[in-house]
């Protein structure tokens, strides 16, 4: 049973992700190394998050009870912020790359920035479902039965789920976030920074997980209407993939203004 858990539990929280790497990124070894340049750019975000968190606890003599949840809110807040901090400087990265790229070898066609929004927000999901579910991942293996002392028996389908959400919402956010950048819509910047602070701050309220699950994959389904759109999407895109009868549907086509 544990082992049904445990691959029943990683395919669920990394299968879309893996399908996504396979079909659109792995043929590319260009699109493989912003993927994974994006991943290490999410884990230098992770490494000066865990410095902070660091000093802060020493700052407040590891205190237990009202100054612990304080403190957790807090380490939410500051995750956050310097995350898309590191998403921001990922696509100033990229734009200087692109436009050295162009200059070197006009004659050269440079990914779009679309594209590159798409495989850096892939990155940084991906990054960021590993570190977080691994190790909960790894406890389903056993010994132990899940839910003994009352607690939910579905506590690890819920946090396969809920990384499958931040994974995708990551490669949401990358992509809007990024066109928010080419057009210099702030706000859209913004609105990443809310929802990104909106979805973590929920797994404060665990062991609520419907809510969680509920609150986050709401959030998500307009992120992915919009990031769907932003990428150059459109309704009759979408009705000829689903139909199979476009061969070089939003990703492969990289129909970009910014190219």
């Amino acid at each position: 049973m544990t082992a049904a858990v445990f691959f029943g539990c990683t395919f669920i929280a990394f299968g879309p992700a893996l399908a996504l790497y396979i079909f659109t990124i792995a043929t590319e070894p260009l699109r493989v190394i912003f993927l994974i340049v994006g991943a290490f750019f999410w884990l230098l975000s992770l490494l000066l998050s865990s410095l902070v968190w660091f000093m802060a606890r020493t700052i407040t003599d590891d205190k237990e009870g009202p100054a612990q949840k304080y403190l957790l809110m807090f380490g939410v807040l500051i995750s956050v912020l310097i995350q898309e901090m590191f998403r921001f400087a990922y696509y100033k990265l990229l734009k200087k790359a692109s436009e050295g790229l162009k200059s070197i070898n006009p004659d050269e066609t440079a990914p779009s920035m679309r594209l590159l929004a798409y495989v850096s927000g892939l990155g940084f999901g991906i990054m960021s479902g590993v570190f977080s579910f691994v190790n909960t991942l790894s406890d389903s293996l056993g010994p132990g039965t899940v839910g003994i002392h009352g607690d939910s028996p579905q506590f690890f389908l819920n946090s396969a789920f809920m990384t499958l959400v931040i994974i995708l919402l990551h490669m949401f956010w990358g992509i809007v976030f990024f066109d928010g950048c080419e057009k210099k819509k702030w706000y859209t910047l913004l609105v990443v920074l809310l929802t990104h602070l909106l979805v973590s701050a929920l797994t404060l309220v665990s062991p609520h997980y419907g809510i969680n699950l509920v609150s986050a994959y709401t959030i998500m389904v307009p992120m992915g209407v919009w990031a769907f759109f932003v990428a150059g999407g459109s309704c009759r895109s979408l009705r000829l993939c689903l139909l199979c009868q476009d061969k070089n549907f939003l990703l492969f086509a990289q129909r970009s203004s910014s190219s």
